[in-house]
């Protein structure tokens, strides 16, 4: 029997973290290293990715940063065929990129945009994860975590926005419960070859604007959820690698809610 540590422990794993140095992406890409894997950063602004890939190796982490345009079929295979080729393996992608570019309700959309934005978040997440299976089917291993949100659990709740003027756009919803269904299908497809398929589905985090305590939709959020806060940076991290790791080599086809108790009312 294996000692608690060594099963979260990524050493010697290669993982590649889409949209990696962004608000959810900057977290996920750090736990990960932190555990030990070496973690490629991912996005079509790789300056921004190298500066995060850098912070990482400055505390003695492994990092790199590469090019990835979501939208472009050929660049998601170069991405992919570089980390094999490059690192020898690809044990981990966490699938965290995703444009927002479309008008936010259906009846202001037109059918290029929407067309636009499903080109990337869910084309390109198609795309991504073909490209990912075939590598990992020849290693019979690999684990693949989609970021979701409690949107693709339950529908918006609109009251909570308040007076703000935000609110939740429709191809957010439509996307992130495409990808829970899409993970449940490659989970059960993809078990067989060794290759596990989750999702972490956070509630509200956005470190930037739960700073602005005076904010309606700050404070309407805390008192909608159980625990009564929005989630932290830590509160990702450990989910992350606990799916990524062999603490859940019998875990998969799941959607781990991480979302202070949001979706149980």
């Amino acid at each position: 029997m294996r000692q608690i540590a060594d099963l979260f422990d990524l050493s010697g794993k290669t993982a590649i973290v889409t949209g990696g140095y962004g608000t959810y992406g900057h977290t996920l890409s750090e736990a990960l290293a932190e555990a030990g894997a070496l973690v490629i950063i991912a996005s079509r602004d790789v300056e921004k990715c190298r500066q995060e890939a850098d912070k990482l190796a400055d505390r003695g982490l492994k990092a790199a940063a590469l090019p990835l345009d979501q939208g472009d079929e050929a660049s998601i295979q170069n991405l992919i065929r570089t980390v094999a080729e490059r690192y020898g393996h690809l044990d981990i992608l966490v699938n965290n990129a995703v444009l927002r570019s479309a008008p936010q309700d259906i009846d202001n959309m037109t059918v290029s945009e929407w067309q636009k934005q499903q080109l990337v978040n869910s084309t390109g997440l198609a795309v991504i994860c073909r490209e990912a299976v075939q590598v990992m089917r020849k290693q019979k291993s690999g684990s693949i975590i989609n970021i979701s949100s409690i949107q693709g659990s339950v529908g918006p709740h609109f009251p909570v926005y308040g007076s703000t003027g935000m609110t939740s756009p429709a191809y957010y919803t439509y996307e992130k419960w495409g990808m829970v269904g899409l993970t449940k299908w490659m989970a059960n497809r993809y078990g067989p070859d060794n290759i596990r398929v989750n999702c972490i589905s956070p509630g509200g985090y956005n470190p930037s604007l739960t700073r602005d305590e005076a904010n309606e939709f700050v404070q309407n959020y805390k008192k909608l959820t159980p625990m009564g806060r929005f989630a932290e940076e830590d509160d990702l991290k450990g989910p992350i690698v606990f799916l990524a790791s062999d603490a859940s080599k019998y875990v998969t086809g799941h959607n781990l809610l991480v979302d202070g108790g949001w979706t149980s009312w």
